[in-house]
């Protein structure tokens, strides 16, 4: 068996028309034709599906139970094959949670970069965060009233999987009594129960201590031996008198001299926005929020509440449903309007308690014939009310019906950012830039989103969320500069994060999407960009040795940007690798080394190799593709263009 092509003999999958193929190895290969011609039959459904089925069969059989099993595709024998990657228009995630950044890992390499070089500064804009000291907890717990109890607790695990049997027994042997678990108080020789497949926080109570003259002492001896056990954390909680009680984290590493705000330590997770550590409590990283929207819920605001302006209140006969009328007739008596008026009437107070609720019970007063009875009811808001019915209901059919009322907007807690203010609140040196506006597609509507120009008030740099929003080119441009804006002990920590970075964004400024942002959602791409990110994703992964199957690469692309995916494609082959595209670009077939040309129709009358070959061999043989190349064949360019319609929509 010859080491330098890929023998296909008898391919029959699909309408392959039992072809034989020899396939050169480690060059450039274009497979060609008419649409349905067999082009992805036999590079996808052959070469490619055999290819993974041989590499999964020869891992063990515990590996192949978590992997997919491809069938053996129709054909006689394979041979020359190597493992085998597939890239194609299919393959792009439409999790919310994947953008840009996340599926090329220069969102990992920004995230260790963050958290090594950046300066962290006060939330509240008080400038950057110092470090603590034992001195500066020991002063600022003093300040709580006499009498107060004090427990201080050092965080030995903080929010990690395992039973940590052994972490107890050595808190057990240095002489501690208690450990919180999970916010439970335990004594050490308790059976504390704890599932080794879920996160757990576990603190050493090193003392307990009532405020009063003359403790100082006692406390910063016990403030230092938390900052040794919970390495460099400290966790102080209180109660005065019969109030809940309070606590707060003390780092010996961060803290505002001026409002006493605490950061933890700074850890990768912290600025992953799928990791609660770093992710917005509010829209918990997704960047939106889908709510009600009042728009949607009352479009037609000259109706009164009470008789149908609230949309979701009506049956489709038009009747209001239930007892909504008499509920807003009390919410009317209580904030001061008549609900049978027209809703336009309303003040924004009183549109804010009807769409929110009112914090105090309200009287109803409902008629039955000739009787009637007055009950208290609170007021939970239009919107509270839907979202409880969308949220407890079992039925598909009320949730549908309920979604026509929402709406995707940006979270309006971190603007879209997906992360934490005191994440966001780490910078790296540099300017602000204006960001490219992006759309953010929501239920058919695009929102736009812009930064602000220029720094803001009590920072200076960029946050993680500044740097993401830049379009991959203007990225580019910010990294290349970085390392000289950063300071010599910086430079040496994050040059090697810094290098990767840059070339990965490289990649994908080679690929023709210098316009993404890397918190573009990978859910919102198209097939041709999905593909291309994956293609630069492989080339920094830097295999040889591999087969790589395309399916049209250049689609969508720009074409005065195809030198720039034709280099991409050479690169990967002169890794040592084997590209095979699928792919009817001129240019592409022009760059390959090899050609292999099916039909000569399509469907039943396709599946034949009608020419094959190097592009001077190619060129001399008659098939469909050649003939167009060789301009035997040519699409002429009207003489007149068509007039467009007078009823035609202007763009």
């Amino acid at each position: 068996m010859s080491h330098d092509k890929i023998v296909v003999v008898g391919a029959r999958e699909n309408n392959l028309k039992n072809i034989t193929v020899e396939i050169p190895r480690d060059k450039l290969v274009v497979i060609t034709g008419l649409s349905g011609s067999g082009k992805s039959s036999l590079a996808f459904d052959t070469i490619y599906a055999e290819g993974q089925r041989r590499y999964v069969e020869s891992l063990s059989a515990y590996a192949r139970q978590f992997l997919g099993q491809m069938d053996k595709p129709d054909v006689d024998h394979v041979d020359g094959l190597s493992p085998a990657i597939s890239i194609d228009q299919k393959s792009a995630s439409k999790n919310p949670r994947s953008t840009v950044g996340t599926v090329t890992e220069i969102y990992d390499y920004l995230r260790i970069l963050f958290a090594r070089v950046g300066t962290p500064y006060c939330p509240k804009g008080h400038g950057p965060i110092e470090r603590q000291s034992t001195d500066t907890v020991v002063d600022e717990v003093l300040q709580l009233p006499e009498g107060t109890r004090l427990q201080i607790l050092a965080p030995i695990v903080r929010g990690r999987k395992g039973e940590y049997k052994r972490e107890l027994k050595e808190v057990q042997q240095a002489g501690f009594v208690r450990v919180r678990v999970d916010g439970e108080m335990y004594e050490v020789t308790d059976d504390i129960p704890m599932d080794r497949y879920k996160q757990h926080t576990i603190e050493v109570v090193v003392d307990r201590i009532i405020v009063k003259d003359g403790i100082d002492r006692r406390l910063a001896d016990s403030v230092e031996t938390a900052l040794k056990m919970g390495k460099g954390l400290v966790t102080v909680s209180w109660q005065i008198g019969d109030d809940t009680a309070s606590e707060k984290t003390f780092s010996e590493h961060y803290s505002c001299p001026e409002c006493g705000f605490s950061m933890p330590e700074l850890e990768p997770r912290v600025f992953s926005f799928n990791s609660p550590y770093g992710a917005c409590p509010e829209c918990t990283g997704l960047g939106t929020r889908t709510e009600f929207d009042v728009e949607l819920v009352v479009p037609d605001r000259s109706k009164p509440l009470r008789d149908g302006a609230i949309v979701p209140f009506v049956y489709k006969s038009g009747e209001v449903k239930e007892w909504w009328p008499d509920v807003l007739d009390g919410v009317g008596v209580e904030i001061g309007f008549d609900a049978h008026q027209p809703a336009e009437g309303l003040t924004s107070e009183q549109w804010d308690a009807v769409w929110n609720g009112l914090p105090d019970p309200i009287k109803v007063t409902m008629n039955y014939g000739r009787t009637s009875r007055t009950f208290s009811y609170t007021w939970d808001g239009v919107m509270n009310v839907l979202r409880k019915r969308y949220e407890q209901t079992e039925s598909e059919w009320v949730k549908n019906d309920l979604q026509q009322y929402m709406r995707t907007r940006p979270c309006p807690a971190c603007g879209g950012a997906r992360l934490k203010p005191e994440t966001l609140s780490v910078r790296l040196p540099g300017q602000r830039a204006l960001r490219r506006p992006q759309p953010l597609v929501t239920d058919g509507a695009a929102v736009m989103m812009v930064a602000e120009d220029g720094p803001e008030p009590g920072f200076e740099g960029v946050s993680i969320a500044d740097v993401t929003a830049l379009a991959v080119d203007l990225a580019l441009d910010y990294f290349r500069g970085l390392t000289k804006r950063l300071t010599p002990r910086q430079r040496t920590i994050g040059e090697r994060a810094v290098k990767e970075i840059v070339e990965r964004l490289s990649f994908l400024n080679d690929v023709g999407l210098s316009y993404l942002t890397l918190d573009r959602n990978t859910n919102t791409l198209a097939g041709g960009e999905a593909q291309r990110i994956r293609l630069a994703t492989q080339i920094g992964s830097g295999l040889m040795g591999c087969l790589y199957v395309l399916d049209e690469p250049s689609i969508g692309l720009h074409q005065r940007d195809n030198h720039k995916l034709i280099e991409t494609l050479q690169r990967l082959r002169d890794l040592g690798n084997t590209v095979i595209v699928v792919e009817h670009d001129e240019d592409t077939m022009r760059a390959a080394d090899w050609l292999i040309d099916l039909g000569p129709g399509a469907g039943e009358h396709g599946g034949h190799v009608v020419n094959e070959g190097d592009l001077k061999t190619f060129l001399k043989g008659r098939s469909p593709t050649s003939d167009y190349l060789n301009r035997r064949e040519m699409i002429e360019v009207p003489a007149q263009r068509r007039q467009p319609r007078s009823t035609a929509p202007v763009l």
